[in-house]
């Protein structure tokens, strides 16, 4: 009978731990995938536009200050 009151069940929870490996993990493959698609983007050739675009403005658009 003494051994029933030495029996504790105790649930080990990682809690206790700031940075647990699965956490570290993780972060390091968001990391590895943000700079991963910033590299796929960089690659992208997208061509410049030919075409100038000029706009004449009339005069009465523009107030003198004094």
């Amino acid at each position: 009978m003494k051994l029933l009151n030495y029996m504790q069940f105790t649930k080990n929870t990682s809690k206790d731990k700031i940075f647990s490996l699965g956490a570290i993990l993780k972060i390091i493959i968001a990391i590895f995938i943000i700079v991963f698609g910033i590299i796929l983007i960089n690659q992208i050739n997208l061509p410049a536009p030919d075409k100038q675009i000029e706009k004449i403005l009339p005069n009465e658009n523009f107030k003198t200050i004094k």
